[in-house]
């Protein structure tokens, strides 16, 4: 029987008081806490077995090499790749992005060349885009949405073209919680001959991801959204597409020779992967995952439907609250308060222990289509219950009477 109190019992953070009152963690879609077994896991791999990967001879080295590998394994499977070889350890969903921008995009992309990109991304799935597209000639090409906060599939329709030789979209954004029609995106830029970047930093925490059914070309995500810490995150790529890359970080273990005369390079994944790992990182990733996948996904998602569902029900009820761009089943909820700031709504909550997020969520081009400078988002996780729905409740609306 899925119980989201007994859960939360295996997040230490929640378990603290914020100026005085039991904290209401509602800001998942930024990081998500961390349950004790992946903190432990840390915790283990420093204390117990810290070493370098791939490096060296003695008993302690070969162990994290094992543990490192077997993470590697334990993502390819969570999100159905072919091969551990098609998994890439980088710092995040970030520098995936800039990783794919900086060798696959830039060594294919000549002047004229088109990125189609959605209006509701992530700066980090728009920025790599723009830089890349300054240093070949290329373009970026917006994909707008609809007055809905919808992917715009008749617009995409009519921009693929010739010219287009990535597409780059989000599995569910991050303001909204809008999921949008990866899978027909992917077969209709497939038939133009495109290839198709899906950034799934909130999707993965939220659906069950087979690569390899969806047809993504590049899927990557973060670990700090999936219960794991900070600073470990995943590129999956077709394993055509990688040993066609060129290498985007040099450095030691990336390599196979190194002399003054030229340097030949190893094989994916290591070829992606120079420098010292985060090995504790990658540990602590598979950690989560194992976690994670140990509940019932369709009661966790019914969960948090049904919290959001309350939340808006319940929000929506209040004098001068305008929620943006709801989508059912989504696990988030963003909204504004007429003629307050947002921040100083924010603050206001925090007063009362809800830690929410509030500003632009890193997704300019989304607010201006919104025509707000911020909102404030609350985003849910399988740690949150009703009775934090109704504090935040209460607490916006004490906030609103106060301003």
């Amino acid at each position: 029987m899925f119980n989201a109190n007994s859960i939360a019992t295996q997040f230490p953070a929640l378990n603290q008081q914020v100026n005085e009152q039991r904290l209401v963690y509602l800001d998942s879609a930024a990081t998500s806490q961390k349950p004790q077994c992946v903190i432990s896991a840390i915790t283990d791999y420093y204390s117990q077995q810290n070493a370098n990967v791939h490096r060296g001879s003695h008993s302690l080295t070969a162990k994290a090499t094992s543990e490192f590998e077997s993470a590697r394994e334990t993502v390819a499977n969570f999100i159905g790749a072919a091969s551990s070889k098609e998994i890439i350890w980088t710092r995040g969903a970030t520098e995936a992005l800039n990783l794919i921008a900086q060798t696959y995009a830039r060594s294919i992309l000549q002047p004229d060349d088109e990125i189609l990109v959605s209006e509701m991304e992530h700066h980090a799935n728009i920025v790599p885009w723009q830089i890349v597209a300054e240093q070949t000639g290329a373009k970026v090409v917006k994909i707008p949405m609809t007055n809905q906060c919808l992917f715009d599939f008749a617009e995409f329709e009519k921009l693929l073209s010739q010219k287009t030789k990535i597409v780059a979209l989000a599995h569910i954004t991050n303001v909204t919680g809008t999921r949008q029609p990866i899978e027909q995106v992917i077969t209709l830029a497939h038939q133009q001959g495109s290839v198709v970047v899906v950034d799934g930093a909130q999707g993965v925490v939220h659906e069950t991801v087979d690569v390899q059914t969806l047809g993504a070309d590049f899927y990557v995500f973060s670990g700090h959204k999936l219960f794991a810490p900070a600073g470990i995150g995943v590129l999956y790529g077709k394993l055509a597409l990688l040993e066609s890359m060129p290498p985007w970080h040099g450095g030691g273990k990336m390599v196979e020779k190194v002399s003054f005369s030229g340097t030949t390079f190893t094989d994916v994944p290591g070829k992606f992967e120079a420098g010292t790992p985060n090995v504790a990182g990658a540990i602590a990733l598979a950690t989560a995952i194992n976690w994670y996948a140990s509940l019932d996904q369709v009661q966790v998602e019914q969960h948090i439907h049904q919290l959001v569902e309350r939340a808006h029900q319940k929000l929506s009820q209040l004098e001068d609250v305008q929620i943006l761009g709801f989508q059912p089943g989504a696990s988030v909820i963003s909204f504004v308060v007429n003629g307050v700031h947002h921040q100083d709504v924010a603050t206001l909550l925090d007063q009362q222990g809800i830690a929410v997020r509030a500003g632009n969520h890193c997704a300019h081009p989304l607010m201006d289509a919104l025509g707000v400078k911020g909102t404030i988002r609350a985003s849910f996780a399988v740690y949150n219950t009703m009775e934090d729905v109704d504090r935040l409740v209460a607490a916006v609306e004490k906030a609103v009477d106060m301003l």
